[in-house]
């Protein structure tokens, strides 16, 4: 198995990684939006955060 960020073989302590700076790396990726699953819903689509959806 090889890390999902450098490609090298993968250490133990840190599978699927090989250290634990690709293990941040991939962290600081979710953290950041990098990685992102799609959505088909209507209602998540453009959304303006302006808006006010709280019922008046």
């Amino acid at each position: 198995m090889s890390c999902p960020i450098c490609q090298s073989e993968t250490h133990k302590a840190y599978r699927p990684f090989c250290s634990r700076r690709c293990a941040d790396v991939d962290l600081a990726r979710w953290m950041n939006g990098g990685y992102a699953v799609p959505s088909q819903r209507e209602e998540d689509q453009d959304v303006d955060p302006e808006q006010d959806l709280r019922p008046h």
